[in-house]
């Protein structure tokens, strides 16, 4: 039985053959800088967050950084509180949990009824207000599950650029150890109905950093 005609699909492949057969132009890359240099990233990383929706918290110590995230778990509901089982979380623990149920990321992943996730980052971005991180901090849902994700990071950690984030992504061997490496930049949030800002569409409604000077 002979194939019936499709002269559409005929033009439409004439179009392709016809294309491939030219060379496409050469376009040069966007002119100038996309983002303004940074000079003291601590300050720049802190005002991208508040462009970001993400709330920065720069404390001195670690008494002050379980302070913090005290502070922030004692205005949310009661509920169980997912944490990275990490030394670092480990040491702070009993200046936050205020008699709340712990869950670590060795008893396995978040419930869906967490009311916060405490996480550790691989690195924080002061060109974006970015935070790194990857499979290693938490699991996949560790990001995602919880209405309010709080992130520990120190000072060490902050890197001015994303160039310099990515090259420590591949120089400690993040990407190569893990199933997966994401950069956040703010909080969950969508505007996709009628410009009507939703926070926490697809994740956290509130994107919460501990950053501690020392240590």
């Amino acid at each position: 039985m002979a194939s019936a005609d499709n002269p559409s699909r005929e033009r439409i492949l004439g179009r392709i053959r016809a294309a491939v057969q030219t060379t496409a132009p050469h376009h040069d890359g966007p002119s100038g800088q996309i983002f303004a240099p940074v000079t003291d990233p601590l300050d720049r990383f802190q005002k991208e967050c508040v462009a970001n929706i993400t709330e920065c918290m720069v404390t001195a110590d670690a008494a002050a950084s379980a302070a913090a995230i005290a502070n922030v778990l004692a205005s949310l509901p009661p509920g169980e509180i997912f944490a990275q089982d990490a030394p670092e979380l480990r040491a702070l623990v009993s200046g936050f949990t205020d008699g709340r149920p712990l869950r670590w990321s060795s008893e396995g992943p978040p419930n869906e009824a967490s009311q916060a996730t405490i996480t550790l980052c691989e690195a924080l971005v002061a060109q974006t207000g970015s935070i790194l991180v990857s499979a290693a901090n938490g699991g996949r849902q560790a990001t995602v599950i919880a209405p309010v994700h709080i992130v520990f990071a120190r000072l060490s950690q902050l890197v001015p650029d994303l160039e310099a984030a990515f090259a420590r992504v591949y120089e400690q061997g993040i990407a190569s150890r893990n199933s997966y490496v994401c950069l956040i930049t703010g909080s969950s949030r969508t505007a996709d109905i009628e410009k009507i800002l939703i926070m926490g569409a697809h994740g956290p409604r509130r994107l919460i950093v501990v950053l501690q000077k020392t240590g």
